[in-house]
């Protein structure tokens, strides 16, 4: 490994850390633009990002407030379908857990209150 970096410092060869992969982004504007991918710099992404939102944001409050309703409906049912629904062995324990968990908690909470009553009782009198 350590043969392999110095070889690559000898050359010179710094490219291979640019042309990584930085993340998602960078990858996707590669993808749909004739320009080099970007090394991944944070202002770059936030501002594209930002223009984006502002474009979209004039787009939301504009135009009828039915079709916004039935656009947004739509968005929340195509949401709703990617999730993954625990079946019925797992709703169960899940309840079971959270159950046990309340129980415990309430018995834990009485008991302090309990001891906190007895002794503010033995401490006044």
């Amino acid at each position: 490994m350590s043969d392999e970096r110095d070889t690559r410092a000898e050359d010179g060869d710094d490219t291979a850390a640019a042309t990584r992969p930085s993340g998602k982004r960078t990858a996707r504007r590669a993808r749909t633009s004739d320009a080099p991918a970007d090394t991944g710099s944070v202002a770059t992404l936030d501002r594209s990002s930002s223009r984006k939102a502002d474009k979209t944001a004039g787009k939301a409050t504009s135009g009828n407030p039915f079709k916004r309703l039935l656009r947004f409906l739509r968005e929340v049912i195509a949401e709703l379908r990617k999730v993954i629904w625990p079946n019925r062995k797992q709703m169960v324990t899940y309840t079971t857990v959270v159950l046990v968990f309340v129980v415990f908690m309430v018995a834990f909470i009485f008991g302090l209150d309990t001891a906190f009553i007895k002794g503010v009782d033995w401490l006044f009198g």
